[in-house]
């Protein structure tokens, strides 16, 4: 292990791998210094197996992992993590594949991290997703069984996603409504964060448990403030400057989303500040003009219409402010106007009565100058 760690994994040098586990640490609040705990872990021989099922899902899960960069997918996930099964990243197929995923159940059972990706159909007994003949709500109960933790990964395994959305013909849940009987830690997204999900495995193969979670079995770590709390576009929101359509003057600058559609003001996850695809700043859906659809907060996300404006969970727009015109050639309204020439005015009134203060001040000092001059 030791050796392993010094040399780095899988072309990753010892310093990058520390480095990311470092960050891996300051993402779940603990301190940096769990850095070299956390990949002595990762790099242990006896690390637990990872299996992971997919149901009804379009791949977006996986795909957004394979996009992880510090290290990349295949050094951590194969080679630090051990992903024993996986349908679209494993080499084997059909019969090869089901026993080898068995065989990594019985000789792990009660320590594997069993991850489930997509959700379950219940309808008609669940026919609507099977592999190897058998159901998916019987594949995951069999391999909840024998599982050490239990991770729902995507808004579709958590909640129930697009496929539960109106009418729902399949009956789609998420997988907590299939095993009622165990804690399943959801990390939803569509597709979520994939730091989420390896700081979340991280965390159990380091400290042999789940990280804390919140009241709907979310990562605290990832989904403990509102995206409205760290969107680069708040300021906007508070001094009153809104976006009103797609492609007008306001949404060319850069205002504020909300009255457009976005649900940040009600939707819980760590985007603005941790981003997607490790290509910099506005690397995430409200960075690059598209309001936030809450994909990560069941009940809005997939629920709501996109236009729909989101539910405030801290405070309102500010109504102090006019509003400024963004139509073509009007410059600004006769209530902006009339705000900016009071604070103007304002502004230069406060500027007289402090040069008036200033000058008398230094009128009494020169008196008290010139009184001193006199006594001498």
């Amino acid at each position: 292990m030791d050796g392993e760690l010094n040399s780095g994994i899988g072309g990753v040098s010892r310093r990058e791998f520390i480095q990311f586990c470092t960050g891996v640490a300051a993402t779940l609040g603990l301190s940096p210094a769990l850095g070299v705990r956390i990949a002595e872990a990762a790099t242990a021989p006896g690390r637990p197996p990872v299996v992971w099922l997919s149901a009804q899902e379009c791949t977006g899960c996986t795909e957004s992992l394979l996009r992880s960069t510090h290290p990349t997918l295949e050094h951590l996930i194969l080679e630090a993590i051990s992903l024993d099964y996986n349908e679209t990243l494993q080499a084997a197929a059909g019969q090869q594949a089901e026993a080898a995923r068995h065989a990594s159940m019985e000789a792990n059972r009660g320590n594997y991290v069993l991850v489930v990706d997509g959700s379950i159909p219940t309808k008609d007994g669940g026919i609507y997703c099977k592999v190897a003949n058998r159901t998916m709500q019987e594949h995951v109960m069999e391999a909840a069984a024998g599982a050490a933790a239990i991770i729902a990964i995507g808004s579709c395994a958590s909640w129930g996603g697009i496929p539960s959305s109106g009418p729902n013909p399949t009956g789609a849940v998420g997988v907590q409504k299939i095993l009622t009987d165990k804690t399943v830690l959801n990390i939803p997204g569509c597709p979520p964060n994939p730091y989420n999900f390896l700081a979340t495995v991280l965390h159990f193969i380091t400290f042999g448990k789940l990280p804390e979670l919140d009241h709907k079995n979310r990562p605290k770590f990832a989904y403990s403030r509102l995206i409205h709390e760290n969107c680069e576009r708040r300021p906007h929101f508070d001094a009153g400057r809104f976006a009103l359509e797609f492609g007008d003057e306001g949404h060319r600058q850069g205002w504020c989303l909300y009255k457009i559609g976005c649900k940040g003001p009600e939707t819980y996850a760590n985007c603005p500040t941790i981003l997607f695809g490790d290509v910099g700043p506005g690397a995430w859906p409200v960075g690059t003009g598209h309001p936030c659809f809450g994909c990560t907060e069941e009940g809005v996300g997939f629920t709501k219409p996109i236009h729909a404006l989101a539910e405030l969970k801290t405070v309102s727009p500010p109504t102090a402010f006019a509003r400024i015109a963004e139509d073509k050639g009007q410059g600004i309204t006769p209530g902006a106007a009339a705000l900016a020439a009071g604070l103007g005015g304002a502004a230069i009134g406060a500027g007289a009565v402090f040069a008036s203060r200033l000058g008398k001040a230094e009128q009494a000092e020169t008196g008290e100058h010139a009184e001193s001059g006199k006594s001498d």
